[in-house]
């Protein structure tokens, strides 16, 4: 294998609706027994969950330290609510998303993984959802580390572990559709290839200057060809 492909979810595979903010601010009012707000001018767009919810908590008066020790009640709720919305209504894949990830998956150079501020859990019970759990073998969540920047690195230990293989600089792929994304592997010399299917217009995205930089994941020869090159 030669590339590790890194999807991000939320905004790039899929949209579920905001069921995340919805879980995970249920989650916390029901876990610190006080109302939870994210309030004006907050943006979860490219954050871990767990910064999301020290950030949260900080601004309702917890400390990062009370937050960190009740992550795990959280992270339980978290889930017990996505499996509900999500039952409820499933998520909506983005055109072009499926047939991608069924080329890579058939390509021999190829690792597939994800690299998402979800947590685990909850990621898979998204991917599960719309039958796309099958084709990802490694990848980074947003349980595994506060900040964003520390996933690329947590993804490359683990895919390490699965290939046997360690993968570096242009060898590992991210494919977001956020500024963090782009950034995120950039200490790493990553590649990076943005889509504006999310929050960010293409214009916004290009300010950060992605290696490819595409509207959509509709055209998967080009789109393919960019990753696996």
């Amino acid at each position: 294998m030669k590339k590790l492909v890194l999807f991000d979810i939320d905004g790039t595979i899929l949209s579920s609706f905001g069921a995340g903010t919805r879980s995970i601010m249920s989650a916390l009012s029901a876990v610190f027994e006080r109302d939870v707000e994210a309030g004006d001018g907050y943006s979860m767009s490219g954050k871990t969950d767990a910064q999301i919810v020290v950030e949260l908590m900080e601004r309702s008066g917890v400390s990062r330290e009370e937050t960190l020790e009740r992550l795990r009640d959280v992270w339980d709720r978290y889930a017990e609510g996505m499996r509900k919305e999500i039952g409820a209504r499933a998520p909506d894949v983005f055109p072009g998303v499926r047939q991608l990830v069924n080329r890579l998956s058939e390509a021999t150079e190829a690792l597939l993984g994800l690299l998402t501020g979800n947590i685990e859990e909850v990621a898979w019970i998204k991917l599960g959802r719309v039958e796309l759990d099958g084709p990802f073998w490694a990848g980074a969540f947003g349980d595994q580390a506060l900040n964003r920047s520390e996933l690329p690195g947590v993804a490359i230990q683990n895919a390490a572990s699965v290939s046997g293989h360690t993968f570096e600089g242009k060898d590992v792929v991210i494919v977001g559709d956020t500024p963090n994304d782009v950034l995120c592997g950039r200490h790493l010399n990553v590649k990076t290839v943005a889509v504006a299917t999310g929050e960010f217009s293409r214009e916004e995205l290009a300010e950060y200057e992605p290696d490819y930089l595409f509207d959509d994941l509709i055209d998967t020869v080009r789109v393919g060809g960019a990753i696996l090159e």
